[in-house]
């Protein structure tokens, strides 16, 4: 842009005001942002800093330069056009050049110097200034325009803002409105307290509600399903039987009703496992004899399933509890539901039973079991010694009764046989001998065991689970044909 005339001492002025006011919508904007409202002090500033950025020496001569100040957040940088009570017209380009008249607003990144002051577009639609019909100055984009009435509203604004304490206060009661006082929290923590049960409170409830004579069966057979997910605790479980609720359980075995007879041989079955001060008191209760009186007595499947439940939990690692089984004839019971048709089900937990009892007696034996053995490893040596258990599988036919489940299609079923006619064998040799349906079954398996064997091992699986029946199977045979 050509400069040919020199800039009168009203136009520097009124490009300096431009300046000064782009400085203030500047600051104001960046301060509205951080929410900080400006002060006195602030626009003092930007008046001493446009004063500055005009690096004006002479009223002669000046240079309007772009702001060394990056906008905020993508945000443009405006300009304000000179207007004491009206808004200025904004000069528009043409690819002529035209003569920049005095009153219009000056666009930054000028350069102005002397001579007649002329702009036009360029070939790329860009501003081209001239001065001395040279190319000066840079290219330039039209940014957004501020006028004074806008920049008024925006001061009034500003000056109509929000209290920083009051606003202060009101962030602070939103945030007390979110939390509870300490004094309410330790309120609500002492009626939690309160409201919450120990294992042994809700136990004596529901003790109390199964033994209450208002109860329906209904109510009854709940508390003691309620129950049983507690007694599963060893605590628990010796609690209920110091405070007299095992009892009650017990004296539900008698109950007419399947119901209760069922819940209640559930509740014994859990509370009596791996558990041997619930096992004594349950001996010394009459468990047993009622146990037996309920699988020795036409009663429904599922009676008779959670019956033999608790019968197997009483008898497992308590010698004093065999003793007493045995005494009872507990064998011949359990040998009338293995002969017994339709109990398909209760023979294999049958012969699970009687296979625990005669490998815990055996494991016992064992000497260098107990890496230091005490008076409590006497004391069971001594229990164990006196359960006659092989003998007596012997006398009742056990030794004919175990083999019929190798006929069972299910392979656990067998496993479960083989390894009960192992642990007979030093009292059942003789008879397994003689037993040729035995030996034809035997034979018959290992053919079928060893293609299923090789299907395995077609599969990759080398160490198989037919693989252990397989080898349960062999050592069968060979004991067999020992001498």
């Amino acid at each position: 842009m050509e400069v040919r005339q020199r800039p009168t001492k009203q136009t520097v002025d009124r490009v300096y005001v431009v300046i000064l006011r782009h400085l203030v919508v500047k600051t104001i904007v960046t301060q509205s942002l951080l929410k900080i409202r400006p002060t006195a002090s602030m626009l003092i500033g930007c008046r001493r800093r446009g004063r500055q950025s005009t690096g004006l020496k002479t009223p002669s001569a000046m240079t309007v330069v772009e702001s060394p100040e990056a906008s905020l957040e993508g945000e443009e940088d405006a300009h304000v056009e000179e207007g004491d009570s009206e808004d200025l017209d904004v000069f528009h380009p043409t690819d002529k050049w035209k003569t920049l008249k005095s009153g219009l607003g000056v666009p930054r990144g000028f350069d102005l110097q002397t001579g007649q002051r002329e702009v036009k577009l360029g070939e790329h639609q860009t501003l081209k200034y001239q001065i001395d019909g040279q190319r000066q100055g840079k290219e330039n984009t039209q940014g957004p325009s501020v006028s004074a009435e806008e920049l008024k509203k925006a001061l009034k604004n500003i000056k109509e803002g929000v209290d920083p304490k009051t606003s202060d206060k009101e962030e602070k009661e939103a945030l007390r409105a979110q939390f509870h006082p300490m004094d309410e929290l330790k309120k609500d923590m002492v009626r939690l307290d309160m409201l919450m049960e120990s294992d042994f409170q809700i136990m004596s409830r529901l003790v109390s509600q199964f033994n209450s004579s208002n109860a329906t069966v209904e109510e009854k057979v709940k508390a003691l399903h309620d129950l049983e997910y507690l007694v599963h605790q060893v605590d628990n479980a010796q609690n209920l039987a110091s405070s007299g609720g095992l009892k009650l359980v017990v004296d539900a075995l008698n109950s007419t009703d399947y119901r209760l007879q069922e819940s209640a041989s559930f509740v014994l079955g859990s509370a009596l496992s791996s558990n041997p001060v619930v096992q004594v008191e349950a001996v010394e209760s009459g468990t047993i004899q009622k146990l037996l009186m309920l699988l020795a007595t036409p009663r429904p499947m599922s009676v008779k399933k959670r019956a033999l439940f608790a019968v197997a939990s009483l008898l497992r690692h308590c010698p004093l509890a065999q003793s007493h089984f045995l005494k009872l004839g507990g064998l011949q019971v359990l040998g009338d539901i293995f002969r017994a048709s339709g109990g398909g089900a209760l023979r294999v937990r049958i012969v699970t039973i009687l296979y625990d009892m005669i490998n815990e007696k055996e494991l016992i034996s064992q000497t260098g079991l107990d890496p230091i053995p005490d008076a409590s490893h006497n004391e069971r040596l001594r229990q164990y010694a006196q359960v006659s258990l092989q003998p007596l599988l012997a006398e009742q036919g056990w030794c004919s009764l175990v083999p019929e489940l190798l006929a069972s299609p299910e392979h656990d079923w067998k496993e479960k046989a083989l390894r009960t006619i192992l642990a007979m064998m030093p009292h059942c040799q003789t008879q397994y001998r003689k037993d040729y349906a035995l030996s034809s079954s035997l034979s018959a398996l290992q053919e079928q065991y060893q293609e299923l064997v090789l299907t395995e091992q077609v599969l990759g699986d080398e160490d198989g689970y037919f693989g252990e029946i397989l080898a349960l199977l062999e050592t069968v045979v060979l004991k067999l044909k020992q001498v």
